[in-house]
């Protein structure tokens, strides 16, 4: 597997695609938003290629305390086949040194996609992250904030992440906001 870190002049159309398709639109950035938040926030958005072909994407906001892995992604039609694990595992290991925090919808929220979740939470345990029952809800949906590596991870650091997310968001190039 080969990764590449994104830039917003790198940006494509399957990589857009991609994240335009893997996160409710309640949890995404609008794409134009995004690409010029990278140039005023460090992220390090990196796009994952078996061969040729687009496998993953993740964005991680490195932080001094702890890597906020914000965004992590592989297309449906590859999902089950151990992509995400390889490239999960992967990303642990880079991140290495520092706790790593993901939060990610409540599997214990009613819901359409409910089987989903709970998948998805199992897949975080099972690559080391745990609860740290610090929760959210934004635009009606309910998330659990996971965390793998030592220490904890408090409400009030979660806080912290979205004032900062905020100074980025004011701070950033307005055009087309």
């Amino acid at each position: 597997m080969r990764s590449v870190q994104l830039n917003s002049a790198a940006a494509n159309e399957d990589v857009r695609r991609l994240y335009e398709t893997a996160f409710p639109k309640e949890e995404q950035i609008p794409w134009a938003d995004l690409m010029r938040l990278m140039k005023t926030m460090s992220l390090d958005f990196t796009v994952y290629y078996e061969e040729e072909i687009l496998v993953g994407l993740t964005i991680v906001y490195p932080r001094k305390e702890f890597n906020w892995f914000w965004y992590f992604a592989v297309p449906e039609e590859l999902r089950g086949q151990g992509i995400g694990q390889r490239i999960l595992t992967q990303l642990i290991e880079e991140y290495k040194g520092k706790s790593n925090i993901l939060d990610m919808e409540s599997p214990e929220q009613v819901c359409e996609n409910s089987e989903q979740r709970k998948r998805r939470h199992a897949f975080y345990l099972r690559n080391g992250f745990r609860d740290t029952g610090v929760g959210k809800s934004f635009k009606g949906i309910d998330y659990t904030i996971m965390m793998n590596g030592e220490g904890t991870f408090t409400q009030r650091d979660y806080d912290l992440i979205i004032d900062e997310l905020r100074s980025f968001w004011d701070a950033m190039p307005k055009e087309g906001r």
